[in-house]
């Protein structure tokens, strides 16, 4: 056991240093323009969450191709962007000495009926648990549209990098397309792309290496990847460890580990009716701990893992035991941003898991009030004003639906 605290800065192996070990995970903030842009309010909120001592933050997914959205108000980096309005969103994320990262995505398959009549995908496959109703069965990709969308990855990188971000990481997790690519699952490919475990991690594995060759090793390039999809014929906690080994081999600056999918949200805290959560993980707070000690004996790359955080002592024994060089948190920062400064102030500080209800469970669920509720959080210190935890949640469902009616309740990014 290594007494290492939150406060402690971290060198990675390209020089960067961050500041502490707090990390920022994504969230999607929603706060794009019509042109998908980032608006003013995201350079709010970001200004805010480093002035409130963020050692990294991660920004919520941007897109990388305008035609495939995830949501209605993504943010797209790519030619057709607003550069300056990407420097500002990045001078803020840098104020107080915190470095800023872009977290950059296709969503694939995992894009709304209401977005896109057909999306793409390793393979045409449909989303099931009954998600098939709110998304369209994806179109397979063929392998020079393969090799377009690794062309756009590494255009936003370059952009990233020219606006002023301190680094990008590819979003493997979560069911999106590189999540996607590696799932047995939903990859059931013939060709290099599909079959085997080295041809399903193909696409992440040139994502990044073309990612790699365009912003060089100065910049950093990290990944959040899943731990396992927790579904039957998914991709599984071994085939990420080898994914791990093989992204660490190639040089990546730092892995995060997260895990589920849109089928599977256990990165919401749980698995399934079937496989609940642990009531030790519950004390421990992390929800993937346990794979972090296994996969912490086969790489020595920096590791974040993101998860069910939510007191000091928890954070600081996850850091003692060397399995993890960063906590990532993001619920309690749009409940507070000033979460950062008050755990260093105070090793024994701690936020309660808000959970907030309409007091009607099938209205909870339709409206998924776990996640709106934050998002106007969000939105709140977007626009200046405080973040609110005594919010009232039937509240935010009646704004939603005056804003945006139905449309904006259909299956969102967690």
């Amino acid at each position: 056991m290594n007494a290492i605290k939150l406060s402690e800065p971290f060198s990675l192996s390209n020089g960067q240093v961050i500041k502490n070990r707090l990390f920022k995970s994504a969230m999607s903030e929603q706060l794009g323009d019509k042109q998908h842009n980032p608006t003013t309010g995201v350079v709010t909120l970001y200004q805010r969450w480093a002035k409130g001592g963020i050692g990294l933050a991660i920004t919520g997914n941007v897109m990388v191709d305008r035609s495939a959205l995830g949501e209605p108000k993504n943010i797209v980096l790519d030619e057709q962007s607003d550069l300056a309005l990407f420097r500002h969103w990045a001078e803020a994320g840098k104020q107080n000495g915190s470095q800023i990262w872009m977290q950059l995505n296709h969503p694939g398959k995992q894009i709304p009926t209401f977005l896109c009549e057909q999306p793409v995908a390793p393979s045409a496959i449909s989303l099931g648990h009954g998600l098939e109703k709110s998304f369209n069965t994806p179109r397979e990709l063929n392998d020079t549209e393969i090799h377009e969308i690794i062309n756009k990855f590494t255009t936003s990188a370059k952009l990233a990098k020219q606006a002023g971000f301190t680094g990008v990481q590819i979003h493997g997790a979560h069911g999106y397309l590189v999540s996607q690519f590696l799932s047995s699952r939903h990859n059931q490919r013939s060709d290099k792309w599909g079959g085997s475990l080295n041809n399903r991690l193909r696409f992440v594995l040139e994502v990044y290496r073309a990612i790699r060759k365009e912003v060089g090793d100065d910049f950093s390039v990290g990944i959040k990847l899943n731990s396992a999809d927790f579904m039957k014929g998914g991709f599984t906690e071994e085939e990420s460890m080898q994914v791990v080994q093989t992204l660490s081999d190639n040089g990546i600056d730092l892995i995060e580990i997260s895990g589920g999918t849109y089928e599977s949200p256990s990165m919401m805290g749980s698995k399934n009716k079937s496989d609940p959560v642990k009531a030790s993980t519950i004390k421990r707070e992390a929800y993937f701990m346990d794979y972090m000690v296994k996969v912490r004996t086969l790489v020595s790359t920096p590791l974040v893992v993101t998860g069910g955080f939510r007191t000091g002592p928890a954070m600081n024994e996850a850091l003692s035991t060397s399995a993890t060089d960063f906590i990532g948190i993001a619920r309690t920062m749009a409940v507070d941003p000033d979460f950062p400064n008050k755990l260093i102030e105070n090793p024994n500080h701690g936020m309660p898991l808000i959970v907030p209800t309409t007091g009607k469970p099938a209205l909870d669920k339709m409206a998924m009030v776990g996640l709106v509720w934050y998002e106007h959080q969000m939105w709140r210190i977007a626009a200046g004003k405080n973040a609110d935890p005594k919010l009232s949640a039937l509240g935010v469902v009646c704004k939603t639906i005056l804003s945006a009616g139905w449309l904006a309740f259909k299956k969102r990014r967690a």
